[in-house]
């Protein structure tokens, strides 16, 4: 089975539209009255979801009217959240099919497919022609790619002079071993976390600017308590959230993943660069 293929087997599974259908019926919610704002606890696939999604748009400077690209955007919530907070039009391209179809059938139901649109495909491959955007945002993705040089100069190339790009990855803090699974991966086969000076080569490779780096370790650390909290109250899972997306083991893997962050062994990292005009 190729990377490819492991990808799409680990992101792929279960029916997304009828377990998000479901919750939406627990909430007394139907397709018709599902809001950006209502989806966001499900479809903001990456540490602090909504609320990290918001500092990373407003520290990139998105502006009304800018055309926008999200690599890796799952099943669309960063893409929705950007058209409708800030009245740009974003495309967005994901490596799994099923999260492509879910992406189009939930902008259809919060009434945004005029601004948004998503593709299948691979990021270091994109279906766009050079220059066609303003700005890029990555969420939660470079961990999954092991070429971080191909990948940034593949963003640079759908840039267009001056455009700005906002990442927000996974990246390894130590040599300290990771345990599986977590949200990015099934096992270490799987897994390319690499460290900041690793991105930052292969961005300057690809002529971008490094303008600002925050580690977001904190408000991660805070985030997760946050989200046990919220699990110790509760009797049973919430009627929409990531396990909807993470399956079964959706409390292993994001345990996993946070366990490493508090042990310092990994960070999400926020990284806000310009491609010179």
């Amino acid at each position: 089975m190729s990377m490819t293929e492991e990808l799409v087997e680990h992101y792929g599974g279960g029916d997304l539209i009828a377990a998000i259908e479901a919750g939406l019926a627990a909430l007394s919610l139907t397709r018709a009255t599902a809001s950006v704002e209502v989806l966001g606890s499900v479809d903001e696939f990456h540490v602090g979801g909504r609320t990290a999604t918001t500092d990373l748009c407003e520290r990139l400077g998105v502006e009304p009217g800018m055309a926008l690209v999200d690599i890796g955007s799952g099943i669309g919530g960063t893409a929705r959240f950007l058209a409708s907070k800030f009245r740009c039009t974003v495309a967005g391209i994901d490596l799994a099919p099923n999260y492509v179809a879910a992406a189009r059938e939930l902008t259809a139901w919060t009434g945004l497919s005029e601004s948004v649109r998503f593709e299948s495909g691979s990021a270091l491959e994109m279906p766009f022609d050079d220059g066609s955007f303003d700005g890029a945002v990555q969420l939660h993705v470079g961990m999954n790619i092991e070429d971080k040089h191909a990948l940034s100069a593949e963003i640079s190339r759908v840039l267009r002079p001056g455009g700005r790009f906002g990442l927000y990855d996974i990246m390894r803090t130590s040599d300290a071993s990771l345990d599986f699974p977590v949200p990015w991966a099934t096992d270490g086969s799987m897994s390319f976390v690499d460290d900041l000076p690793t991105y930052q080569a292969a961005l300057e490779a690809a002529g971008f600017e490094v303008e600002a780096v925050r580690d977001r370790s904190s408000f991660a650390n805070d985030f997760f308590a946050a989200m046990r909290e919220r699990s110790a109250a509760a009797i049973g899972p919430a009627p929409l959230g990531l396990h909807l997306i993470l399956g079964p083991a959706a409390a292993v893997k994001i345990g996993n993943m946070a366990s490493a962050i508090a042990a310092g062994a990994i960070a999400p990292i926020e990284v806000i660069c310009r491609k010179p005009a």
